[in-house]
């Protein structure tokens, strides 16, 4: 069953007790009404019949007419004896004394119940059946020196007020059916009216499901009620979604070319060992100086499977988002104990880290001495010039940039400098599987800050890293 349909039913449910809820009130209130009317104008007549034997000696030739009260304008049909007012007068033993003509020879009943409370001196009002007719009956007692005597007795026929009762019994059934249904109608429009962007929203997350497309969002145009407010989260689920699938979707596309490109790279030297080792297994065997080229050859393809499984370890654990260490940093001594390192591996170069600013950076010690080291490490790589190490400040934030004066990178090749096991032509013929700046770009993201490269072939190349300036920095 739809939300739709069960919010048309509630609604309509609720209508339907209400309406006859007060129906029913207005039934019983009007039936009771009609019924205290004819019993207050029963008891008026009796009264004044009673009042009458009191005081008149004679008989009555016939009750309808022993009294008839002053018109009132205001309810002319009120005189009593009417053709449809009964009179009957009863002893005590429960003989009929007197009666009204219209009677013939009809007798009104008194029950049990009500002739001890005439005998107590009380009023009784009764309802009975007589030849098919219903009455209304009223009895009261005649007291004489607080003695009852004789019982008067006043009746009326219902069929009238029934039939009244009946007529709007029947009117109010057909109107409370008849809104019900066409409340329940109206509640049906309703209900789709307000369920239409809940709709339109099921539409969209099935086609985005079906079309793998998020980038559709639902309209609405709307308040910014529920269902507004509904369509605003949605919307921004969706983009949280169509962001966590482009991202899962470059991991997957990075990961297949990561694991492209390490078999590739790790193809060559097992290749190469396995070569040789057939070479050495050859019989008859090689010469010695031939076995210690191949030694030579082995031991190096060995050294560069070291190097690379390193780099990819060490790839891997700056991109597995691990948690860094977010501290103050004094850049001048970081890069000068870089420069010093740095001299060791290359003694024969010139390496200039004297434009120091003293300021600090928000990072990781470790990890920022290592992006460091690593750009310091390329650039001994692929040029044979001078290096620079620099710093500055800008707009709240620190640069250090490694300069070199090699032979600079292409305009093709710059793009994807940063990528996994990028070399250019010149790159291939100089030691290294291409790891270096994807290491050192990971490393920076993971401490909040940015990595860039500039490059003009036969010029050099300046790598800039730039990180959020301290405001207090510490010490070390």
């Amino acid at each position: 069953m739809s939300i739709r349909l069960r919010l048309t039913m509630l609604y309509t449910a609720i209508l339907a007790l209400t309406l006859f809820a007060f129906s029913a009130i207005l039934y019983g209130s009007q039936s009771q009404a009609l019924l205290n009317r004819e019993k207050d104008f029963l008891a008026d007549g009796a009264h004044r019949v009673v009042k009458l034997r009191l005081h008149w000696d004679r008989p009555f030739d016939d009750l309808r007419f022993a009294w008839r009260p002053p018109r009132d304008e205001d309810a002319p049909n009120r005189e009593f004896g009417v053709p449809t007012t009964y009179i009957q007068l009863l002893s005590l033993e429960g003989q009929v004394i007197n009666r009204s003509g219209n009677l013939d020879e009809v007798i009104l009943p008194l029950s049990d119940a009500g002739w001890q409370a005439v005998q107590r001196g009380e009023s009784w009002v009764e309802t009975a059946s007589i030849e098919g007719e219903r009455l209304l009956i009223y009895s009261t007692p005649v007291i004489v020196e607080d003695q009852t005597t004789e019982v008067v007795q006043a009746a009326r026929p219902l069929g009238d007020q029934l039939q009244h009762l009946n007529t709007l019994g029947r009117n109010l059934l057909i109107g409370s059916g008849t809104a019900t249904i066409v409340a329940f109608g109206a509640g049906w429009i309703l209900s789709g009216l307000v369920l239409r962007p809940v709709h339109r929203i099921t539409q969209t997350a099935h086609a985005i499901g079906a079309e793998q497309d998020f980038d559709r969002r639902v309209d609405h145009a709307g308040p910014n009620d529920e269902i507004g407010q509904l369509t605003t989260t949605f919307n921004t689920m969706l983009a949280q979604l169509q962001a966590a699938y482009k991202q899962v979707e470059r991991s997957l596309r990075q990961q297949r070319q990561f694991v492209a490109d390490v078999s590739h790279e790790l193809r060559t030297p097992l290749t190469t060992i396995r070569g040789n080792l057939a070479l050495l297994r050859r019989e008859p065997s090689i010469g010695d100086e031939e076995q210690e080229d191949i030694l030579g050859d082995m031991a190096g393809e060995s050294d560069r499977l070291i190097r690379l499984v390193n780099d990819l370890l060490a790839l891997a654990h700056a991109e597995s988002g691990r948690s860094l260490q977010s501290e103050a940093i004094r850049v001048k001594p970081l890069i000068e104990d870089v420069c010093r390192h740095a001299r060791l591996l290359g003694p024969d170069r010139t390496i200039g880290c004297d434009d120091l600013l003293d300021v600090a950076v928000v990072g990781d010690r470790d990890a920022l001495k290592q992006v460091v080291l690593s750009l310091v490490d390329n650039a001994l790589k692929h040029t044979d010039g001078e290096i620079r190490l620099t710093s500055a400040i800008k707009d709240e934030q620190v640069t250090i940039s490694v300069r070199d004066a090699g032979p600079g990178i292409e305009p093709e090749m710059l793009p994807h400098v940063f990528e996994r096991f990028c070399r250019g032509e010149e790159a291939k013929t100089r030691p290294g599987i291409g790891l270096g700046l994807s290491i050192a770009q990971a490393l920076v993201e993971a401490q909040r800050g940015t990595i860039a490269i500039e490059s003009e072939v036969e010029q050099g190349s300046v790598v800039t890293v730039t990180l959020p300036r301290a405001t207090t920095p510490r010490a070390g």
